[in-house]
């Protein structure tokens, strides 16, 4: 056997295959939803998996309202931002977000499950997430994913 003859092969921007995936977030956990899209639009889920280049997936998260949450984190959970003022902190608790944009819940969450550095940056760009069931993705031709099906 020769072994010399095993090539390992690095995906490039050249040589990359993305595809569009539709998710669907209706009565998912908010975690468990979060950690499958980062895995999809990381490319995790390819063979050809390079943890320098971006060979992830393009990803449609539907119905970002509907996400669940365990335990008591819907009331418990807040965000926290600073103006950049002293005394300039806000908190603001997950329900509250939900009701005003619940597609900044999906959003942060994925986003908290990237890489934080300019590859990130890139890599979150492929994230669209919507509220209700409609998209303006449909000329891509996205193929639905159910979560339950992915181990």
């Amino acid at each position: 056997m020769d072994t010399l003859s095993y090539k390992t092969v690095s995906a490039n921007k050249a040589t990359v295959n993305k595809e569009w995936v539709i998710i669907d977030a209706q009565g998912e956990t908010l975690g468990r939803l979060a950690s499958v899209v980062a895995k999809f639009i990381r490319g995790k889920y390819k063979t050809n998996y390079t943890p320098h280049v971006d060979c992830g997936d393009n990803v449609i998260v539907i119905n970002a309202d509907k996400v669940h949450l365990s335990g008591q984190k819907m009331q418990q959970k807040e965000y926290y931002r600073h103006s950049g003022y002293p005394g300039g902190q806000k908190f603001t608790s997950v329900a509250r977000t939900l009701n005003k944009k619940p597609e900044f819940v999906v959003q942060h969450a994925v986003k908290g499950m990237l890489p934080k550095n300019k590859l990130g940056n890139a890599l979150f760009k492929n994230l669209y997430v919507y509220v209700g069931t409609e998209h303006k993705h449909e000329a891509q031709k996205p193929r639905e994913v159910k979560l339950n099906s992915i181990k």
